[in-house]
């Protein structure tokens, strides 16, 4: 595993993180530390059991608490994952009173006036207090933020809308990375009116035990690994490659689920759009009650991470700005709800077509090691001997648009790189000294964009170099948080907000009055899936003689081997690019970077129910009369239009929602996957 981890960016941070991010965000944490101790172990026989082993090495990762950063062992990942019956909602009566924990069914059937009960909140779980429980629980899910982790645990349209592409129902249900946890044989709940529940709990049995009878059994059907896992790099690149690496443009890790279990219906608790994508990954509407006739929807709970769905992802931010426009409408909410990431040009994309007149920032570096640096000097080799163009084979195409060749990509003066050794470096920075290239930002006129944007070319460029006029004024566009925020949602909200000066409202969060963080998930601006990485390792080995391989195998690329892969249950993968903030002469990672957001609203009951509560509640309050925030100030602008739609006005449901609709979503369980090259997405 080692080799793999080089590539790994924070690791040096999350030691010594500066103190924002220790005292508001999460404790130091010695990741090498904790990795050592486990193989010092290994190395004792200390383990009783491989299920111990894997859970040791699963939360090695996972108390990270980084979206791109994971390894999920066979034993973890691959036999059960557990569940719970109960969906949970976190919700305010009236918007500004503390929120409190109800069963979801509960909040579903008194909204619809349907109860033959008065809901009760929740008060204990398994005889420990709720909230104190639940914190814990949080802590099992991906993301840093504790008031985004919190939200995580709960019933949220958003995420239940993108199918099994989201986190369903919430980590205490068992969905997202929930479902790794054993949460024991029965819940048991006490509400707040004395009554008490308990349901039996339940484990989903996702292997084959047909041949089966005994735990050796297990390890023989289920763990073994075939000779070849441990072959080095030389060996593997003289021979077929395995199914277990994947494309470097649009592959899936092998391991990861059928991107065809993403919902193609439309999303439950979402009125009826203008235009949707067909997989709900973006979709628009317009808000067309009384005093919101002015008001454009914009939701992107994803940014892309099925391979096939970048041009029409495109296509429906084009049609609701071009609808939005013919319509009048003058105001635009862009709801990022449940938006783990995706293609990361995407994310420019849309930028993009809402200011283009703005050169994207956007900077990154990569950690600098020896791989990386025999890889940079290998492709950028290679690349000479071909002309740049979307007219050679996959492979050249692959070589020359990857990150490896110094011609991909631009410095921080956004002038091309003159070799290998200026993009390199390496420069020493942070805890530690640790050693990172130099400031990188994408070429968004390279002519082959298409290979790291699953086909798109950026607006404002190239073949869309026809896309000028700006559509909205700063100032009346919003942008809505629910805290899962990350990977290519936080490329495209570092632009938004440092750049466009766009204003933020983070939902939700835990039960207090404080600040929170609009962006809670992975703020890193790219992930490997380590298949990747492997495969990447491979590829200068197919064009070097025998003695320049024997040479290659003496290096840093001569250590990685496909064992790691057969071991892990979900595609393992790191984090290999920092995002970092325009002007910061520390270069500290975004990651490590403490932001409010603007405004802090709290969940109402018709905000779990019915998505466009939310969005009306957003509207009344930048633009409106009415004030939802508990923190921050709903002064955005300094030019809130008169609108007759009353101060703290709590909103009700649709009554074209549909109930069965909205309970459908609670049967989802994630799958994952994750579509490679200039891909972000931060995996559930």
């Amino acid at each position: 595993m080692r080799p793999y981890l080089n590539w790994q960016t924070t690791i040096s941070y999350l030691k010594d993180p500066p103190k924002d991010y220790a005292d508001k965000i999460q404790p130091p944490y010695d990741f090498w530390g904790v990795f050592d101790a486990i193989e010092a172990n290994v190395a004792a026989e200390a383990y009783a059991s491989e299920y111990e082993f894997g859970w040791d090495v699963y939360e090695a990762f996972q108390k990270t608490h980084d979206g791109h950063f994971g390894f999920t062992p066979d034993s973890v990942g691959s036999v059960f994952t557990f569940g719970r019956k109960v969906a949970l909602a976190s919700v305010s009566e009236d918007g500004k009173s503390l929120p409190v924990v109800y069963a979801y069914g509960d909040i579903l059937a008194a909204s619809f006036g349907n109860a033959s009960f008065t809901p009760s909140h929740i008060v204990e779980i398994d005889g420990q207090n709720a909230t104190d429980y639940l914190l814990a629980w949080s802590q099992f899910g991906s993301l840093q933020d504790r008031d985004a982790l919190w939200n995580n645990l709960f019933y949220i349209p958003a995420q239940v809308s993108l199918g099994s592409s989201g986190t369903g129902t919430g980590t205490f249900s068992g969905s997202g990375r929930g479902r790794y946890v054993y949460p024991g044989a029965t819940t048991t709940f006490t509400f707040a009116n004395g009554s008490t529940v308990t349901n039996q709990n339940f484990a989903r049995v996702l292997a084959n035990f047909s041949n089966i009878t005994t735990g050796a059994d297990i390890y023989r059907e289920l763990f073994a690994i075939p000779p070849e896992a441990y072959d080095n790099a030389l060996s593997l690149a003289t021979s077929t490659t395995s199914s277990a690496t994947s494309s470097a443009t649009n592959g899936t890790s092998s391991t990861a689920s059928s991107t065809t279990s993403t919902t193609s219906t439309p999303a439950p608790g979402y009125p009826s759009p203008i235009v949707r994508q067909s997989n709900n990954l973006n979709s628009g509407y317009f808000l067309d009650q009384p005093g919101y006739e002015d008001v454009a929807v914009l939701a992107v709970p994803s940014f892309v991470g099925l391979d096939t769905a970048e041009v029409e992802f495109q296509n429906v931010n084009s049609e609701l700005i071009a609808a939005a426009l013919a319509a009048n409408k003058t105001k635009l909410i862009i709801d990022v709800s449940a938006n783990g990431g995706g293609t990361i040009l995407q994310g420019y994309d849309l930028f993009k077509q809402l200011f283009p007149s703005i050169l994207p920032y956007g900077a990154t570096r990569f950690r600098a090691h020896e791989a990386f640096d025999i890889l940079g000097q290998e492709y950028s080799a290679i690349s000479a001997n071909y002309t740049r163009s979307l007219n050679q084979s996959d492979t050249i195409q692959n070589i020359q648009s990857s990150s490896w060749d110094y011609r991909t990509d631009l410095d921080v003066n956004y002038e091309p790189f003159t070799s290998w050794a200026e993009k390199y470096g390496p420069h020493e920075f942070g805890p530690g000294n640790d050693t990172f290239t130099s400031i990188i930002r994408w070429n968004l006129s390279d002519v082959l964009t298409p290979d790291n944007s699953g086909g798109i070319y950026v607006s404002g460029y190239l073949n869309r170099s026809n896309v000028t006029t700006q559509p909205f004024a700063a100032e009346n566009i919003i942008i809505v948080y629910d805290g899962y925020c990350a990977s290519t949602c936080t490329i495209f909200s570092e632009l938004m907000r440092q750049q466009a000066g766009v204003k933020t409202i983070a939902l939700g969060g835990r039960p207090n009055y404080n600040e929170i963080q609009a962006v809670g998930g992975v703020k890193g601006t790219n992930d490997f899936p380590w298949s990747y990485i492997l495969e990447s390792v491979e590829v200068p080995f197919t064009f070097a003689n025998a003695s320049h391989q024997e040479e290659l195998n003496s290096t840093a690329l001569g250590t990685y081997s496909q064992l790691p892969l057969y071991r892990s249950s979900s595609g393992p993968v790191v984090n290999s690019r920092d995002g970092i903030r325009e002007g910061d002469v520390t270069e500290t990672p975004l990651q490590f970077v403490y932001e409010p957001s603007d405004c802090r609203i709290f969940y109402t009951p018709a905000m779990v129910v019915d998505q466009s509560a939310v969005w009306r509640t957003v509207a009344d309050t930048v633009w409106g009369q009415g004030d939802a925030c508990v923190a921050g100030s709903n002064e955005f602008y300094g030019n809130k239009t008169k609108r007759d739609v009353g101060v703290n006005r709590v909103h009700g449901i649709r009554g074209d929602v549909n109930v069965e609709q909205a309970w459908k979503g609670l049967s989802v369980h994630t799958g994952e996957s994750v579509v490679l090259g200039g891909d972000s997405i931060m995996l559930p």
